[in-house]
C-alpha cells in the first residue's frame, strides 16, 4: 500500500481486479464441472444447486488464498540485486576446499608421487 498513488492505476500486485479475475475462473470453472458431472448423465436433470455450491465454495477458497499470498509478498531488498554475491568471479581460486592449497596441479602422467620421474 506504500506504492500507491492518487490518481495512477494501480499494479495487478496490488490491485483487487486480479484475484477477483482469478477466483471468478475457478468458480466459474468448478460451476461448469459439477453441473456436467453430478447429473449422471443425460437423462437426469442438471443439479444446479450443487453447481452454484461448487462455484461459490471455489470462489471464496481461491480469493483468501489469493489474498494470503499477495498479503505475504515481500520486495527483495535494493541491495541483493546489486551483485553483490559470494561468487561473483569463476576464476580458480587457490583452494577450493580439495587437499592443501599448492596442490592445484596433479603430477603429469609418468611422473613419481614426489614429482621425481618414474623408472
Amino acid at each position: 500500500m506504500a506504492d500507491q498513488h492518487p490518481g495512477k492505476p494501480r499494479k495487478l500486485r496490488t490491485s483487487v481486479k486480479g484475484p477477483l479475475m482469478f477466483s471468478a475462473f475457478w468458480a466459474v470453472a468448478a460451476f461448469v464441472a459439477v453441473l456436467v458431472f453430478a447429473s449422471g448423465g443425460s437423462a437426469r436433470a442438471p443439479r444446479f444447486d450443487l453447481a452454484f455450491t461448487a462455484a461459490g465454495i471455489a470462489f471464496i477458497v481461491t480469493l483468501v488464498i489469493a489474498a494470503m499470498l499477495s498479503m505475504s509478498y515481500k520486495e527483495n531488498a535494493e541491495h541483493l540485486g546489486k551483485g553483490s554475491g559470494v561468487n561473483l568471479s569463476s576464476s580458480p581460486k587457490s583452494t577450493h576446499g580439495f587437499g592443501a592449497p599448492g596442490s592445484q596441479n596433479p603430477p603429469a602422467p609418468g611422473d613419481g608421487a614426489d614429482g621425481s620421474p618414474e623408472r
